[in-house]
């Protein structure tokens, strides 16, 4: 398999599944707690790990309990966090997932160690980017830190992955150094202004990033599958009928699947649906590390369908 880097962040998630989302003021007895490791970059390097890429993190965590149980489980994942920063003045981020009876979930970050990330954390990483196959970046650290990234990526012919997530404009000059984004439907939507409730509506907003500059657009569409755009045209990628418990990593799964299978060589369809079949297997599980699927459990699924 290839090798994948991976800018981005840890999140302790602090996780509640209640019956449904509570009003404004009002306090709701929920049905569960856990607390799982997680954060997009984190539960990034963990699928493209678990789907046989060799990984390399960069990031930075608190020099706290949760840090170490952070560096611990990426130890156990065979990760490299050579470039992992044990921050000394912010704490490790915390997500807070709350996951309604559908399975559908709300998520409140605290960034803190994620947005100290800098240029120079970046720059010490540079030769880690320069010989990966592929670059993963999301929106959880600080804008010029996945600027600089994607820099060094383009100048030694790293493939550039995106995933725009938390939502957030970003300027063309970065955007064009993009070679894949993998934005969801709400995401698109904050990113184009373009609805995407339709699929004419989901193709005009695809193109609509293709115009910023982006070399392909992957719309993931939940269970409608994926929208693969490029130049050269559009079509729909189906996506894998499984029953839903957590839907937090899912696109997490999905992207580290992509990234994984992209640095082994295969081909963008054949990447998008192992990517769908394991952000579907990531929806099955509650919470975000635990649900990250193995390569065998991907491939099973594959051939089940």
């Amino acid at each position: 398999m290839g090798h994948v880097t991976v800018v981005g962040s840890f999140m302790y998630d602090l996780v509640a599944t209640v019956p449904r989302r509570p009003r404004a003021g009002e306090t709701l007895v929920g049905d569960s707690f856990g607390m799982f490791l997680g954060g997009k970059g984190a539960n990034q390097a963990i699928a493209a790990s678990r789907a046989g890429a060799t990984v390399t993190m960069i990031g930075r965590l608190g020099n706290d309990l949760f840090g170490k149980q952070f560096l611990e489980k990426f130890s156990q994942e065979g990760i490299n966090t050579d470039f992992v920063v044990q921050d000394k003045e912010n704490g490790t981020g915390i997500g807070m997932p709350l996951i309604d009876s559908s399975g559908d979930n709300s998520i409140v970050i605290i960034p803190q160690a994620n947005m100290a990330l800098t240029v120079k954390n970046i720059n010490q990483a540079e030769a880690s980017i320069a010989k990966a196959d592929v670059l993963v970046m999301q929106c959880e650290v600080p804008l010029e830190a996945n600027q600089r990234a994607a820099e060094i990526a383009k100048e030694n012919g790293t493939l550039v992955i995106l995933n725009p997530a938390p939502a957030q404009l970003i300027p063309n000059h970065t955007l064009e150094l993009v070679d894949i984004i993998t934005p969801n439907e709400t995401e698109t939507e904050i990113l184009t202004g373009l609805p995407t409730k339709t699929e004419d509506e989901v193709i005009l907003a695809g193109k609509s990033l293709l115009s910023k500059g982006v070399k392909t657009v992957i719309l993931t569409l939940g269970e409608r599958g994926s929208m693969l755009l490029t130049k050269n045209g559009e079509k729909i990628i189906p996506a894998f009928d499984v029953n839903a418990v957590d839907t937090t990593a899912a696109g997490d799964s999905f992207c580290g699947a992509l990234a994984a299978s992209l640095a082994d060589g295969k081909s963008i369809n054949s990447s998008v649906e192992i990517a769908n079949a394991a952000g579907a297997l990531a929806v099955t599980i509650l919470g975000a590390e635990p649900s990250l699927p193995h390569r065998d459990a991907i491939e099973s699924l594959l051939q089940s369908n």
